[in-house]
């Protein structure tokens, strides 16, 4: 809406800081940085280009908006189309159950990649180390080393480590053991891997017993829970 508003300088030229206020309420704007942060933003962006060329920009810039809207309607079509798929397979209650930290996207991803031949899965290790969560371990006479798991389903991976990120802001169990693992020094990218792998035999479990996630059955988070010196 700003882009097909304002195409050139030339109707940037036009705003003050009142008049920008005003546009924002009348587009919807709800987002929490002021009309005032957002107005000084644009004062110390860089000047575009004016006259016959900024005409001849703002073309193009209105072509690209064109495609975007028609990239965006199609992304909400499939979204639409992948919610009812998902609602329609007998295991989605189990990765529903896992909101708000997994969204229709998130959890049609997870159900994909992890399938529901449960037999393909014998035990939590073998789905994490599908989904890249759990290290490999190499030995060789007395050496031993530990490494990352490079040979993965990578969009498992992918999935199941932003889920775990994501986790820590609506789970207490989950972002204390984050808190853990940053304290003991594990960087954020291994430390997410880490309570990944936790979270993969937590999905692994429900799956199994095609029972949804409980928060009131999950044992380490009513500890956490009864415990308060540990939140």
């Amino acid at each position: 809406m700003f882009l097909r508003r304002f195409t050139t300088d030339n109707d940037l030229a036009w705003l003050t800081e009142k008049r920008f206020a005003n546009w924002l309420r009348s587009a919807g704007y709800n987002n929490k940085r002021s009309s005032a942060e957002l107005f000084a933003h644009i004062q110390r962006a860089p000047k575009g280009p004016d006259s016959v060329e900024a005409t001849a920009r703002a073309t193009v810039t209105l072509a690209y908006l064109e495609v975007i809207e028609a990239l965006i309607d199609q992304i909400r079509h499939l979204e639409a189309r992948i919610k009812d798929l998902l609602d329609a397979h007998p295991d989605a209650h189990i990765f529903r159950s896992l909101l708000p930290g997994c969204g229709t996207i998130r959890a049609a991803t997870m159900l994909t990649e992890i399938g529901d031949c449960r037999a393909r899965f014998p035990d939590a290790t073998s789905l994490a180390c599908l989904a890249g969560v759990a290290p490999t371990t190499r030995a060789s006479g007395r050496h031993r080393t530990v490494t990352f798991r490079w040979a993965s389903n990578t969009r498992l991976r992918n999935v199941m480590c932003s889920f775990a990120g994501d986790s820590r802001r609506s789970n207490e169990w989950a972002a204390h053991r984050y808190r853990q693992l940053r304290a003991d020094g594990k960087r954020h990218p291994h430390a997410e891997r880490i309570l990944a792998r936790t979270w993969t035999q937590i999905i692994w479990r429900c799956w199994q017993d095609h029972q949804p996630y409980d928060p009131d059955r999950h044992g380490a988070l009513q500890a956490l829970r009864t415990t308060p010196d540990l939140t």
